[in-house]
């Protein structure tokens, strides 16, 4: 073996050791599954139940709270009712849904009926849908032709945000229907989650007839308080 053999042999014995590379970095686990527990357990109850009405069955939510306003003796008070006699009603109706607010419509005729006004005192106006509800109402309260108006009308929550465009924009424009008229403007329109809440709430169209008369004829009342 030559001397060069010799030196290459000895340099290959002597090489260091390979460094071994690092292991890969370890990836986070999942993250712990948040507690079932109820987050606000320990925050201090309600303490309203004994005012509240009794609670229906089934679950369903409370939605009003039994009472009366009590004003005491010594006080002037303007209170209308809801009576028809002698008055013209406008009833605006949206044809949007118009498997809801059909029944709803007749229940309205059937309160106004009940409240003694004409059915020649009633006009009714069908408009598209319930966005189109406050530009009728305001075209027939500036008439002057009537004591109160009923908007009816349903707006169902879809996937988009189209519901609270249209149901914000129909409350906030029959106000000012009423607000700038000086008419009493009833807001008859369901705003729900689906057609079975709708066809539940059919009611709330003779509630609207039955606000929007008291309104007039605290009107009326406030009126001749004024003359006298």
């Amino acid at each position: 073996m030559s001397e060069v053999d010799e030196e290459r042999r000895e340099s290959v014995a002597e090489a260091p050791d390979p460094v071994p590379e690092p292991p890969p970095p370890t990836r986070p686990g999942p993250e712990p599954e948040p507690d079932d527990g109820d987050p606000f357990e320990g925050w201090p109850q309600p303490q309203s139940a004994t005012v509240i009405e009794d609670a229906p069955l089934d679950g369903a939510s409370v939605e009003h709270v039994r009472g009366e306003i009590d004003v005491p003796d010594g006080y002037t008070v303007i209170e209308g009712t809801p009576t028809g006699r002698r008055r013209s009603v406008a009833v605006v109706v949206s044809r949007f849904n118009g498997g809801v607010t059909n029944q709803m419509l007749h229940r309205a005729l059937d309160a106004l009926d009940d409240a003694g006004v004409a059915q020649d005192a009633i006009t009714v106006v069908p408009v598209p849908g319930a966005f189109e509800l406050p530009l009728a109402a305001m075209a027939l309260a500036k008439t002057r032709r009537y004591a109160c108006v009923v908007a009816l009308g349903a707006v169902v929550r879809g996937e988009t945000a189209h519901f609270e465009y249209v149901a914000g924009e129909a409350a906030s424009g029959l106000q000012l229907a009423a607000i700038e008229t000086g008419i009493p403007v009833a807001f008859g329109v369901l705003t729900v989650d689906n057609v079975a809440q709708a066809e539940a709430r059919i009611e709330r169209a003779a509630d609207a007839v039955r606000g929007a008369l008291e309104m007039a004829d605290v009107f009326a009342r406030l009126r001749a308080s004024a003359r006298t």
